[in-house]
């Protein structure tokens, strides 16, 4: 698997670009700003867009949608419960100075539980709400027998920390509950792709972050 990070706009939010080494096909998981370098590392690969997958829909995760989706026709997967949100994007801002960004309508929608085919991949959905309503998961499974499976998993889980929860629609337990889950659901050495910082691994989170203590005492 070719995984490649841009981590872009003022709050550094990572987006990745995924595609199988060497095919001409691609993913892109939210897409937050910047456009132009998303759509440059498009075009210098030599790869066409599939699809355009949300984890949810914080203004910092989905500026640059629309700019992305009008350039490449790739169809916007979006989770069900924050449709709304994107599609009037700076209604949710909640802090001056950022932005604009044009709002937009997705092509589909995802709840958690669905198994999405593209590019070349079978993509498990996972629903992993608290840091916001509607938050997914998207997992990839390795390419080869024993390689780790693959998390972009946005705002839910970050090296030595776990994704706030202050914002409108989030909620502590229903966090840890969301990430509950991914650890008893994939091994250990599971690669984890956060919205934000470096990448981590499950079991580097469950050994040492100090925010799962919670769950090692549930």
């Amino acid at each position: 698997m070719d995984v490649r990070m841009f981590t872009v706009g003022p709050v550094q939010e990572n987006s990745f670009l995924i595609r199988r080494d060497g095919g001409d096909r691609a993913l892109l998981v939210d897409p937050g700003e910047e456009a132009p370098k998303l759509l440059g590392a498009l075009e210098a690969l030599g790869v066409g867009l599939d699809a355009i997958l949300l984890t949810h829909t914080h203004f910092d995760h989905v500026g640059a949608v629309a700019p992305v989706a009008k350039a490449t026709g790739a169809p916007v997967y979006c989770p069900e419960l924050e449709v709304p949100v994107l599609q009037d994007i700076m209604a949710y801002v909640p802090w001056p100075g950022f932005g604009p960004f044009e709002s937009w309508d997705p092509e589909h929608t995802v709840a958690g539980g669905e198994r999405l085919q593209l590019a070349g991949y079978d993509i498990d959905v996972l629903f992993t709400p608290g840091h916001s309503p509607g938050h997914v998961t998207y997992a990839i499974a390795g390419d080869a027998a024993g390689e780790p499976t693959m998390l972009f998993s946005g705002d839910v889980l970050f090296q030595q920390s776990v994704g706030r929860t202050d914002l409108p629609g989030g909620d502590h337990a229903t966090l840890l509950q969301s990430i509950a889950t991914l650890l008893e659901r994939y091994d250990d050495d599971a690669i984890v792709h956060p919205g934000h910082m470096g990448l981590t691994t499950l079991g580097a989170e469950r050994a040492t972050n100090p925010f799962l203590a919670e769950l090692s005492q549930s």
